[in-house]
């Protein structure tokens, strides 16, 4: 999958004061964790567009000092006001363990219900999955060409190999919803069809209605 650089300085100190001095010019204090001792770092604000501000999960080759990590983002904190980013957690990858991750979700085609008058409805625009870093794609791509209008492709229905997803089974990741138009369509064909049905006469020989059968 894509990765992103991230240069970093040691954090002389942690605490409450020395974030805060750190945020005034700037930096954003961090923590890496995730093989033995912590290794508490600071990197500018800037750093985080590529990594934040966007649908695409990235792994961050972090450069702390010269020596470099391989690591995902896993947890960040914003301001509750202000909505800028005051820390951020990230874990330490190793190729042969397995990491999860949130995979953004790309539908591809064109679904035959919207197609025929259906609304596409995407529940889930990233799901958590689980794999080897080296074999985790850029996104999880799903091809909703055969979707009819009332189905819906679930977890359980992706197959993905190298890959273990860590929603819900049931969870609907896209689904093809009856729009109103359709709807109503569907509802005059069924009237016309209950009129004719009404204005035909008994076959020759059958029996008659029931209201005449009651005459």
């Amino acid at each position: 999958m894509k990765t992103v650089e991230v240069k970093a300085s040691l954090r002389e100190a942690v605490g409450k004061k020395t974030s805060k001095d750190l945020r005034k010019q700037d930096q954003i204090p961090c923590v890496l964790y995730g093989n033995g001792e912590n290794v508490h770092f600071h990197t500018h604000k800037n750093s985080f567009k590529e990594i934040v501000y966007t649908p695409n999960a990235y792994l961050v080759n972090l450069d702390i000092d010269g020596k470099t990590y391989k690591a995902v983002l896993r947890d960040i904190q914003f301001h509750p006001v202000f909505d800028q980013i005051i820390h951020a957690d990230f874990f330490q990858v190793e190729d042969k363990k397995p990491v999860w991750m949130k995979m953004p979700v790309v539908v591809t085609g064109n679904a035959v219900g919207v197609l025929n008058g259906g609304r596409l409805v995407q529940k889930m625009r990233k799901v958590k999955v689980k794999g080897l870093a080296n074999i985790l794609p850029d996104e999880i791509t799903i091809d909703i060409s055969d979707l009819a209008i009332g189905k819906s492709i679930k977890i359980a229905d992706l197959k993905f190999e190298g890959i273990e997803f860590m929603e819900p089974a049931n969870a609907v990741v896209v689904l093809v919803k009856t729009a109103r138009a359709a709807a109503l369509a569907a509802g005059e064909e069924g009237e016309e069809g209950e009129e004719g049905a009404e204005g035909e006469a008994p076959a020759e020989g059958g029996d008659a209605p029931a209201e005449q059968a009651a005459e």
